[in-house]
């Protein structure tokens, strides 16, 4: 491995405030807008149970917090959980549990890229501007809109971190403005104005349902919610670019995860306070539904369009923080010589690594145009969630054999220092973690479905295989070029 050139290397730039906001900008959007309530299609019979899956899945992402705060206090660098891994197990670990959270999340920015037009058409339908709306619908219109808010955010992360930050912080600002509406409307209406509305519609029979047992729905639902609390790992894949990071690090994870934690559940359970389940099941069978689309009945024109503009606002601030997290990956793959070394290569001028960059955005464009041509997003949910179980687990992993494989390291770590604490901890999410992982398995391989493309398990396993052969044929050229990797993993990656 060759050490970046002095000024050549990513920048310290991010502070507390930045990282934070990166963190809620790639977790508050299609997870509180659309899945909760999506949920109703893609788990039968959740019914009433939402509030409580919401609460299960919560408890393992926490303690997935947790690990990510003690292995970023020891090692900040960019490329997080592969640093991690790698350092804590061993360097094809590393780049498994790395490589599969790069393909989810790059598959998830492409879901989020291509869910944002039906919210712009809703908003335009809020003020009644019909005709326009009308044109976001046409799929040619979607895509092209899709690709379009892909692509400019590329051209922000492009610009550097600091670019990233402050297209965040304001964003991240007015979606909590504007999302607060729909937590004030929900708990200032009853469900039996919204009763009253969906009769004199002639809806009647959308209001009429049965929910499921409880232990045969909820752990499926958790294990789709679970995706919702997905965005907070970017933050240490921005470790490279955070001042202070031993201390910034941990703090920013705790705030990102805390804030949206307690957001989540006042947001749904307003909505589900106000919306009979029933009729969100039904509405759900129909087609897409959102939050702010479910009530807007029960306000003013403007206060529906400015949920709605929250809404996709929410939607398009996740782009800039996932894209910046996920380039972040490949260039410290690239910096230890497990993937073309082209990936490291940083701008002089922006600090950013570019092609890696670039090379993000581009299966991210596959991912939306999977989801154009499916006709449906929530295959690019289950990647996600799929791929992101199986980070958090080696994570979990990571902790427990820190210690015993690189114990320097382990002197480092500055959350939760009480070995037999950090235990507990790890064990519990791994525990957690693991179970959610084959609850979300048997769910997917047991689903009927058009192929077996359409099984997100099966889908992970293949691309898993692909990034395995790249792995092989980098690092046997590294052992040509006369690299020792496991002497490369033993330590840090250079500032």
């Amino acid at each position: 491995m060759v050490p970046a050139a002095p000024g050549k290397g990513l920048r310290r730039e991010l502070g507390l405030v930045g990282l934070a906001a990166t963190g809620v900008g790639s977790m508050v959007g299609a997870g509180i807008n659309i899945v909760p309530f999506a949920l109703q299609r893609s788990v039968p019979g959740i019914g009433n149970h939402v509030l409580p899956a919401y609460f299960l899945a919560a408890v393992p992402a926490v303690l997935a917090a947790l690990c990510y705060a003690m292995l970023g206090s020891a090692m900040p660098r960019a490329g997080g959980s592969y640093v991690y891994a790698s350092r804590s197990i061993g360097p094809y670990t590393g780049f498994l549990a790395s490589f599969s959270q790069w393909f989810g999340l790059c598959i998830a920015i492409g879901v989020v890229s291509y869910v944002i037009p039906p919210f712009l058409r809703d908003t335009l339908l809020a003020a009644n501007w019909t005709d326009a709306a009308a044109i976001l619908d046409q799929r040619p219109v979607r895509l092209s809109l899709a690709l379009g808010f892909l692509w400019t955010f590329v051209l922000v992360n492009l610009r550097g971190v600091k670019a990233v930050s402050r297209t965040l912080v304001p964003l991240v600002a007015l979606v909590f403005v504007c999302s607060g509406l729909v937590v004030v409307t929900g708990f200032t209406h009853s469900p039996a104005e919204y009763v009253a509305l969906v009769q004199q519609r002639g809806e009647s029979a959308m209001l009429v349902g049965t929910a499921g047992d409880f232990w045969t729905v909820v752990p499926p639902a958790a294990a789709v919610l679970f995706s919702s609390f997905i965005g907070f790992d970017v933050i240490a894949q921005a470790g490279g670019e955070a001042r202070n990071p031993s201390r910034t690090l941990p703090m920013a994870i705790f705030l990102a995860i805390g804030v949206v934690g307690v957001f989540y559940f006042a947001f749904t359970g307003a909505v589900y306070r106000a919306v009979p389940w029933e009729y969100i099941a039904a509405a759900s069978a129909k087609g897409d539904v959102t939050a702010p689309g479910l009530l807007t009945p029960l306000v003013s024109p403007a206060v529906g369009v400015l949920m709605m503009s929250g809404a996709a606002l929410a939607l398009i601030k996740d782009l800039p923080g996932m894209l910046l997290g996920v380039s972040r990956l490949c260039f410290a793959w690239a910096e230890d010589g497990v993937f073309p070394r082209a990936m490291a290569t940083v701008d002089a001028s922006s600090g950013t690594p570019r092609l890696a960059l670039f090379t993000s955005a581009i299966l991210s464009t596959l991912g939306i145009l999977g989801g154009h041509f499916a006709g449906d997003f929530f295959l690019g949910v289950d990647i996600l969630v799929t791929a992101m179980l199986v980070n958090f687990v080696i994570m979990a992993l990571s902790v427990l054999r820190l210690p015993s494989y690189n114990p320097l390291l382990a002197r480092e770590v500055r959350v939760l220092r009480a070995r037999p604490l950090q235990i507990v901890v790890a064990v519990c999410a791994l525990v957690s973690l693991t179970a959610l992982l084959v609850v979300q398995c048997y769910r997917d391989l047991t689903a009927t479905v058009p192929g077996w493309y359409a099984h997100s398990t099966l889908v992970w396993l293949v691309v898993m295989a692909l990034g395995t052969l790249v792995y092989w044929r980098e690092t046997r050229a590294l052992a040509q070029r006369g690299g020792d990797l496991r002497a490369i993993t033993r330590v840090l990656p250079p500032e």
